[in-house]
This record gives structure tokens, C-alpha cells and sequence, in this order.
């Protein structure tokens, strides 16, 4: 099924469901911004995934949209891949993290089924990328994982790093650079009431780092009991 669709769709789709994830519709403006294109151009292209058979996604004029089954699955197939892609080039290639994303971004759409499963055997099956994202199994099922953003914990409360925002590689370079990365354990030293700068402790070193409100609302965070 994925692989009969354009690039072009399983774009759509893989950030459709990226922004659905969590509930609610992705809305015009949101897919515009995130795809670099005109809301016309979105408007067009949900409008057809609407309508295909089987259809991809379900269309509400002036509100959103959300995918369907088949939508959820063509994502999710699509999300399998460019997450497999990142481990190999990491775990193989000797990239580095903040390199591996725009890698995917091209290869994914060129992988086949028989690479996809040669791939994942040779990695041993991972459950998570590179940045702590969980790569959906041979099912297409992701495992369902309580987790709330650093910018939710209280102050002086530890908590462990699930994943990181893995587009932009000068965060990804930032956060390398203090350790901050997937099944480290921090503490929240302390909130700025005014902007809501953190200051947090990774508790193995004792090494500081500051955190501001846009980059925390990224990063997810395992609350330990």
C-alpha cells in the first residue's frame, strides 16, 4: 500500500499523524507550515486523500483533518522506515544524531519491503530511534508510553529523557553537548517565573544546563515513582 503512493502523499500522511498523535485535528495551517507549502496547495491535497479508495483521511471544511485506518497504517508504514533509517546510519554508517534525520527524509522513500526487513533484523528489532521515538514493529504498532514534557514537572522532581526534538541539528548539537539525551535522568533545578527558563541537573554528572520553554515543551520525559 505505502509503497504505491507518491513521496509526496506519505509526506502528508507522516505529518499528519505526527501532529494527531496526541488527539485533536491537523489543521491547514499547521500542514503548511511543517511542509513548506501554500495552505491552497494543503487544501487541495486533503481534499483528494479524502476522496480516494481507500480513502486516507477524513476532511472537516474550516476545522481539519484526521486520518483514517488506512491513513494511520500508510503513516505509520512510512514512520517505520524513516526511523529504522536513522538506527542503521547510526549503528552502521557511524552517523551522528544530528544527522541522520534529513538522511531519512530522502531514503524512506526509496526503501523497499525486503531492505525495510533485512534492516530491522540486522539492528535486532529496535524498539526506539536514535532520539527516543519508538519505531512501529513489523504490525505497525507503536508502544503506548505515559510520558509528559519537561515543561510539566515540578521543581526539584527527576524524571528520565524519552525522546528529544530530532529535526532541527543544531538542537540536536546543543543537547549532545550536555548529555541530554534518551534514558538519561535529570532533575529540575529551578523555573524562572517570568519566562519560564529552566535550570536542569543531569544527575549522574551534576552538570547544569538551561532550558527554555519552547525546546522543554520537546522534550518528553518517564516520570519515575
Amino acid at each position: 500500500m505505502t509503497d504505491q503512493l507518491s513521496s509526496n502523499i506519505q509526506d502528508y500522511l507522516k505529518r499528519i499523524y505526527e501532529i494527531t498523535s496526541g488527539g485533536g485535528l491537523a489543521t491547514t495551517n499547521q500542514l503548511a507550515s511543517v511542509l513548506k507549502v501554500s495552505p491552497a496547495s494543503v487544501t487541495n491535497m486533503v481534499q483528494k486523500l479524502a476522496t480516494t479508495r481507500p480513502s486516507y483521511l477524513v476532511y472537516y471544511k474550516h476545522k481539519g483533518v484526521q486520518l483514517t485506518e488506512a491513513g494511520r497504517l500508510a503513516a505509520l508504514k512510512i514512520i517505520r522506515r524513516h526511523r529504522l533509517i536513522e538506527h542503521y546510519l547510526m549503528d552502521a554508517l557511524g552517523y551522528t544524531w544530528d544527522e541522520v534525520h534529513q538522511e531519512a527524509e530522502i531514503l524512506e522513500h526509496a526503501m523497499s519491503p525486503l531492505l525495510e526487513s533485512r534492516i530491522d533484523a540486522a539492528l535486532g528489532h529496535p524498539e526506539f530511534n536514535p532520539h527516543g521515538n519508538p519505531i512501529p514493529n513489523s504490525n505497525l504498532s507503536v508502544p503506548e508510553i505515559e510520558q509528559i514534557s519537561l515543561n510539566a514537572i515540578d521543581v526539584n522532581q527527576t524524571a528520565v529523557i524519552l525522546s528529544v526534538p530530532h529535526e532541527d541539528p543544531k538542537v540536536l548539537r546543543y543537547l549532545d553537548k550536555f548529555g541530554l539525551r534518551p534514558n538519561v535522568q535529570i532533575k529540575l533545578l529551578s523555573r524562572t517565573p517570568y519566562d519560564q527558563t529552566m535550570r536542569v541537573q543531569i544527575t549522574a554528572t551534576g552538570e547544569e544546563v538551561i532550558i527554555g520553554p519552547t525546546l522543554a515543551e520537546e522534550i518528553a520525559l518517564l516520570i519515575e515513582e
